[in-house]
């Protein structure tokens, strides 16, 4: 063996001395490093070619999103990564789909996008001409500032115009008082659907103005409207046996007591006081608790098919903090107490009459349970109601103002559900879009009143931008930029009417009264309020500053930085390179 590892040594020795190739290494650039380390190459683009490829994004989103405009506006449709297309008019789902391949056009399109989500955010409608007043701005600031005009001034002669513009609506408004007027509103933001409108409208009128109104998709192929007075929660009964009704499988009672808890019940020594209170005063007792069960519930389904007891069981709604809210609002509405809270030593075995909650009717299926008509006191009612209102005023959360919303409901108005019928998914989910967006502008209108629609609110108070004092010539033509923007709304509703939107512009302006304004669907110059073509200002007024916000800045832009596409290319060195390990072939001699 130490012969074989003598005679085989000399060989090695020679594998290892025998000189190598010199290969030479591959010229790797800079960018190719950086993608090796895992660092991806930037473009940067600077003045005019980074400001016009911003602008072919910015356009490409804009076309989208303004076909939409306006009573013959069209829909889009997008693809979804699952299930069917979805068919909209909605500004702002158009303008979320968009997402371009070239990097560039993408930051224009991107900066616009965020214009139309911040109107639909702060007003929940007016996304549309957000965008169409955001392109006319971005293309002709872009073209100003090409010819040397200081952006910077450009930026505050459109402030200094917008806040002319926005006075000027304040002016122009007048407040929602009728039912009539939150119908018209409703009709318009929902393009011209009568039907819709007058749903909305009758919502409001079920709920008041603050109330909750809620969309959901509907069983039958009409709209429908729900009203839920009183407490509802999505609860049913425990157990069927608790079932009092043959007709609808049901749990109803009349003048009932209501017992809370916020601990799950399970011994029978616990709730026999409260079963023997119920009995004596003859009323029935409706059980609200974490849970029920075993012996506690054995009892009470014995006594209720035995004894004839009026009792039924129901679990508390929610879970955690929720739950203890909810059961809460039940203790102020019903004018009971909660047992089993935190920090308070109240035990069931020595419950008292006054300790009950009392409701004038109770409905409870196996899905859920409807307190009516609860005996809390109106003070604390409100003083709860206050407190939530607080809550809702400092959260920013949407789930918890959601949640604090449909709590004040339902102690205060109800709450309204909007049942969206239709023949298909596609439809249904197309006329929701346009629901949401006829609620949001008419909760809009309640808040700050409305103005003429279709464009002539901007159309008019382009005459407040003569009296704006600016500093140089540069803020000049930043008003005049805003002067044009102005008439862009418009100019699209008629252009996707198919008119000449020049020609309009000029009748329209030709009237001296401001209300008047072109009705694209009927093709007639009207007076624009009376014919209920009317707007929420506070829709009109969030679409202006957010636009020319966003598009002034953009203005503002001389450099780009984005990341260049990646190719999918072999690890730098592993291509000729790698043959420099022939040499390793003598190394074969070491098989032993």
């Amino acid at each position: 063996m130490q012969r074989l590892l003598r005679a085989v040594r000399p060989n090695v020795l020679a594998a290892c001395c025998v000189p190598r190739p010199l290969v030479a290494a591959p010229c790797v650039s800079f960018q190719q490093r950086q993608q090796t380390r895992g660092l991806a190459a930037k473009e940067i683009k600077f003045g005019s070619a980074a400001r016009q490829r911003m602008l072919e994004g910015v356009d490409v989103l804009a076309d989208a999103v303004a076909v939409t405009l306006g009573p013959k506006g069209r829909h889009v449709v997008l693809e979804q990564s699952w299930g069917s297309p979805k068919i909209t008019k909605d500004g702002v789902t158009v303008a979320k789909a968009v997402d371009l391949k070239d990097k560039l056009q993408n930051l224009g399109a991107k900066l616009v996008q965020d214009v139309a989500n911040k109107a639909n955010e702060e007003a929940g409608d007016g996304t549309t001409t957000a965008t169409v007043l955001a392109r006319t701005l971005a293309r002709d600031g872009f073209r100003y500032v090409t010819t040397g005009a200081n952006p910077q001034e450009i930026r505050r002669g459109v402030q200094a115009a917008v806040d002319a513009v926005t006075d000027r609506l304040k002016e122009l408004s007048k407040p929602v008082t009728t039912p009539e007027e939150i119908a018209q509103v409703a009709t318009i933001s929902s393009n011209g659907d009568k039907e819709v409108g007058e749903l909305i409208s009758s919502a409001m009128k079920a709920v008041g103005k603050n109330g909750v109104i809620t969309v959901k998709d509907g069983k039958t192929l009409r709209d429908e409207l729900e009203v839920i007075e009183g407490l509802k929660f999505d609860r049913g009964y425990i157990s069927p046996y608790f079932i009092n009704t043959a007709k609808g499988q049901k749990v109803e009672y009349q003048d009932a007591l209501v017992l809370l808890s916020e601990k799950k019940i399970s011994g029978i020594q616990s709730i026999i006081p409260a079963l023997e209170l119920a009995n004596q005063h003859r009323r029935p007792l409706v059980i609200v608790a974490e849970d029920v069960d075993g012996e506690a519930l054995t009892t009470l389904v014995l006594n209720r098919l035995k004894a004839g007891l009026q009792i039924v069981a129901v679990k508390a709604p929610g879970f955690g903090d929720n739950r203890k809210n909810q059961l809460q609002d039940m203790a102020v509405a019903t004018g009971g107490r909660v047992f089993g809270e935190e920090g308070i030593n109240l035990k069931l075995e020595d419950i008292s009459l006054s300790d009950f909650g009392q409701v004038g009717e109770v409905t409870i299926t196996k899905d859920d349970t409807l307190l009516l008509k609860g005996k809390g006191a109106k003070e604390e009612v409100e003083k709860r109601c206050q407190a939530i209102q607080e809550q809702l005023d400092t959260t920013t959360s949407e789930y918890e103002k959601e949640k604090l919303n449909e709590r004040l409901a339902k102690l205060s108005d109800g709450v309204a559900i909007l049942k969206i019928g239709g023949s298909s998914e596609v439809e249904v989910n197309e006329k929701k879009d346009r629901v949401n967006d006829a609620l949001n502008a008419t909760r809009a209108a309640v808040e700050e009143g409305i103005v003429p629609g279709g464009g002539v609110a901007l159309l008019r108070s382009e005459v407040v931008l003569d009296a704006v004092k600016t500093d140089n010539e540069d803020q000049r033509l930043g008003v005049e930029l805003l002067r044009r923007a102005l008439r862009s709304p418009i100019r699209q509703i008629v252009e996707n009417a198919g008119e000449e939107p020049s020609l309009i512009v000029d009748k329209v302006l030709a009237y001296d009264d401001v209300n008047m304004g072109y009705d694209a669907l009927n093709g007639a110059f009207v007076n624009m309020v009376d014919a209920g073509i009317i707007d929420p200002t506070k829709v009109v007024r969030t679409a202006l500053v957010d636009a020319a916000g966003v598009a002034s800045l953009l203005t503002t832009a001389e450099a780009t930085v984005c990341e260049l596409p990646q190719e999918d290319k072999p690890p730098v060195g592993m291509g000729a390179g790698a043959g420099g390990m022939g040499g390793m072939g003598g190394m074969g001699g070491m098989d032993f």
